[in-house]
């Protein structure tokens, strides 16, 4: 029986939670979000030490919790903002295995004197769990380009996935009604495989939707390892990962304009499609100095960041760009699209880091219809949120997303390394625009160039 005291703290510790998801949701206040939801969590680990651990294993315990607090500790600090996303993967990955790890212990442990509902949220989190686990480190290896971030579909494919499935749908009935280890390890292996199979076919521009679906598998996972355990903080804690995981999911299928079937299911019915090439394509590019006096005679300046804005740590310089446009009373505002960078929310950190006043943030669905009063839309290192073959060619990967209407300012300047396509691997038809200006080259090199420029010009 979990004392008084011990019930009162982990109240605290769930309230926590909860403070910590709401805050969460606003750069503003994210960063204590983070803080109050980590302070829950190191009370909710200490009571469950202090209650329940039997001293012969608290040694090895409080090792394992060194290690993985001096592991978590140098990630953070020394992750670069362009590979948060891999971090979040991974991270979420080991959660989802330690779920299902824990429950193949306990049932070795417990055994079928557990009953039937707790051999039924076993099967559960060993299923999820392990799908959770291979599924992210899939995409870890994607968004690392460790592996190509193309679809990847195996022959017979659909098949396979679909009696791995089955298969796994038939052992998970035989562990409840007949309990057996063996039959409990077969399960195991055939929820890793089917992580593998679930995210292979999965295109680069919707692997940030799977990390989502993946980090709502772990929270369930995990809140049903809780009742496995018989502890309430875990529920508590999974269920609220699970249903924000969940929430998560359904707005970035939305804002990608395609159902969650499609995303996960749609490279089995898709044509090989290959991206387009720009040989004998011509393009207009220009020089620093030509593109500060372009930015100098606007109005208004909407600035589309991306993922090349991350590569180069460029945000404190685009910043610099913009306070010297506002001095001169142009109008500027930054355009966010759900999905910019490799992960929801990635360019409002890029930018918080850089002090840009939230006011000037703007969302897609709030920002498009003003770029056809902008005179310059600056694209610093996007790709694929500006494509506009998202509205018009039904063979790209990334048809029916929706997209920023850069294409609808007065002028483009599109700030690029090269001609290389996007993470979704489509050439963007905006680079062949006849009023789009490219300026090529490293974002931060390019800005500060521009920045020299303003300051003669």
């Amino acid at each position: 029986m979990t004392p008084v005291w011990a019930q009162v703290i982990n109240l605290g510790a769930a309230i926590s939670f909860i403070v910590a998801l709401k805050a969460l949701s606003s750069p503003k206040t994210a960063r204590w979000g983070n803080r109050i939801g980590a302070i829950g969590a190191a009370v909710a680990v200490a009571v469950v030490l202090i209650v329940n651990a039997d001293t012969k294993y608290l040694v090895p315990i409080l090792v394992a919790i060194a290690v993985g607090t001096a592991v978590g500790l140098v990630a953070a600090q020394r992750v670069k903002i362009t590979a948060m996303p891999q971090m979040v993967a991974i991270f979420n990955g080991v959660g989802g295995g330690a779920a299902a790890t824990v429950a193949v212990i306990e049932f070795f442990t417990v055994g079928a004197t557990g009953g039937l509902v707790f051999l039924i949220a076993t099967v559960f989190t060993v299923v999820v769990g392990a799908v959770s686990f291979t599924g992210s480190f899939v995409t870890f290896l994607k968004l690392q380009e460790l592996m190509t971030s193309r679809p990847v579909v195996l022959p017979a494919g659909r098949w396979v996935t679909i009696a791995v499935a089955l298969a796994a749908a038939v052992l998970s009935v035989w562990v409840v009604v007949a309990p057996s280890a063996p039959v409990l390890i077969a399960l195991l292996v055939l929820g890793l495989l089917l992580g593998v199979l679930f995210v292979l076919p999965v295109g680069g521009a919707d692997v940030p939707i799977i990390i989502s679906l993946l980090n709502a598998f772990t929270g369930l996972a995990v809140a049903a390892s809780g009742y496995v355990l018989g502890n309430v903080m875990l529920l508590i804690a999974g269920t609220l990962v699970g249903a924000a995981g969940t929430l998560l999911t359904r707005l970035m299928a939305k804002a990608m304009g395609r159902p969650l079937t499609n995303t996960l299911f749609g490279a089995f019915s898709a044509k090989a499609t290959q991206a387009g090439t720009s040989v004998d394509r011509p393009v207009k590019s220009a020089g620093p100095e030509d593109i500060a006096a372009m930015l100098g005679f606007a109005q208004k300046v909407i600035i589309v960041p991306g993922y090349g804005l991350a590569v180069a740590q460029a945000q404190q310089t685009l910043r610099e760009v913009v306070d010297m446009l506002t001095a001169r009373g142009i109008e500027v505002d930054y355009a966010i699209h759900p999905v910019a960078g490799r992960m929801p929310g990635h360019m409002n950190v890029l930018l918080a880091e850089a002090d840009v006043p939230y006011d000037q943030l703007k969302e897609m669905d709030e920002v498009n219809p003003e770029f056809s009063s902008a005179d310059v839309a600056l694209v610093v290192g996007a790709n694929d949120v500006v494509n506009p073959s998202a509205r018009t060619d039904k063979t790209s990967p990334i048809y029916g997303m929706p997209i920023l209407d850069a294409d609808a300012a007065q002028q483009v300047i599109f700030m690029k390394r090269s001609m290389r396509p996007g993470f979704a691997g489509v050439e963007n038809e905006l680079l062949f625009d006849p009023k789009t200006t490219l300026l090529f080259g490293d974002a931060k090199e390019s800005l500060t160039k521009v920045a020299a420029a303003l300051k003669n010009h």
